[in-house]
């Protein structure tokens, strides 16, 4: 159903799936309910929405309307659906899962203007012994190989993902490992983590747990190399222009620096000043394109003109203080919806 919206951006989030319970069987919904509450949202002056799902890869392979059949290619068909909905601007999705991606969904996303060159894709290890310790399904080869074809079909994808440091048993070579496939993926970020032992979970009771030293130190090793990499990525943006969604609070010395900022459409943060092409005065919400000058490992800056500023109803919405509200469509997750909420009735009588 529906999340929290990030008003700045209007950008809103879309469940691909209902659980009966929040451990219990995952079900699908069905696409015709996913597209009606996009097309809500994007009546509402919403321009991005993000579709999510433990495993979107897994969509269409247990629907809740048993009249649904199985569709394996359910996915990218629902991706390219939502190219079809006017006044959706950009659509993301999180997270797949590299033991079920397939090529359909990169050709879809290649092939979908509004869908955006962005895809986290969860690594976790470079190592196959240490993924088959963590009883993930995948090994580096495989990983390697879908980063490889998203690249040819999308030469400028931003590719994120997660690692963990220091799972139990995780020795220097297999370390060794996982830097090499962060070399070789060259992500734009990744969300790194240390292992720390969660009661009642298989890995707490592995034998060879690491002392707390050996996972900073490999772990510091992992950001130095990471932060490299991402600032290399960017340097290569100095120059090239971007379009820009406007977004309210991203930017935390924006104060300071007389700087708003923006998602770009692979993602990335770009700190810009307002100013140059304006049509009245730059709200979050609204679109721009600009020209990036400088970069940093976690954002770009463009200190240079806006060439073009398109005011949005998002943008509307913003400097009235509206939120989009839609009404729940299909199956739910038993979440509240995005908006004021209704006024209670007037009570009446002893209960007054």
């Amino acid at each position: 159903m529906r999340l929290g919206v990030d008003l700045g951006r209007m950008q809103q989030h879309v469940h691909l799936l209902h659980r009966a319970c929040l451990r219990g069987k995952e079900v699908d919904r069905r696409p015709g309910d996913i597209l009606a509450e996009v097309q809500a949202l994007v009546d509402e002056g919403v321009l991005e929405v993000t579709l999510l799902g433990q495993n979107v890869n897994s969509y269409g392979r247990s629907f809740a309307d048993p009249e649904q059949p199985r569709d394996r290619g359910a996915f990218a068909s629902l991706l390219r659906a939502c190219g079809d909905i006017d006044g959706l601007e950009r659509v993301r999705f999180t997270s797949p899962h590299p033991a079920e991606f397939t090529d359909d969904v990169i050709e879809a996303m290649a092939s979908t203007p509004n869908v955006c060159p962005q895809l986290h894709m969860p690594l976790q290890s470079g190592s196959d012994r240490v993924l088959r310790a963590m009883r993930r399904s995948y090994r580096k080869e495989k990983f390697l190989g879908i980063i490889e074809r998203v690249r040819a079909a999308m030469p400028h994808a931003a590719i994120t993902t997660d690692i963990i440091v220091g799972f139990p048993g995780e020795t220097e070579e297999d370390f060794q490992d996982t830097l090499d496939v962060v070399e070789k993926a060259r992500f734009t970020s990744a969300f790194t983590f240390q292992y720390s032992k969660r009661p009642g979970t298989p890995a707490a009771d592995m034998d060879e747990q690491l002392p707390k030293a050996v996972v900073q130190e490999r772990y510091e090793r992992l950001i130095a190399l990471q932060e490299r990499i991402t600032l290399e990525e960017n340097r290569k943006l100095i120059g090239a222009e971007v379009e820009l969604l406007v977004a309210s609070g991203e930017g935390r010395k924006n104060a300071e620096t007389a700087r708003m900022s923006g998602r770009a459409r692979d993602g990335r943060l770009v700190h810009f000043r307002p100013e140059g092409n304006i049509d009245t005065a730059v709200r979050p919400g609204d679109i721009l394109t600009i020209v990036v000058s400088d970069a940093a490992p976690h954002h770009l800056v463009a200190d240079t003109p806006i060439l073009t500023h398109r005011r949005t109803r998002a943008g509307d919405h913003f400097e009235q203080g509206r939120l989009p509200k839609t009404k729940p469509i299909g199956v739910g997750l038993g979440l509240p919806s995005i908006g004021a909420p209704e006024p209670l009735p007037t009570q009446m009588g002893c209960n007054a």
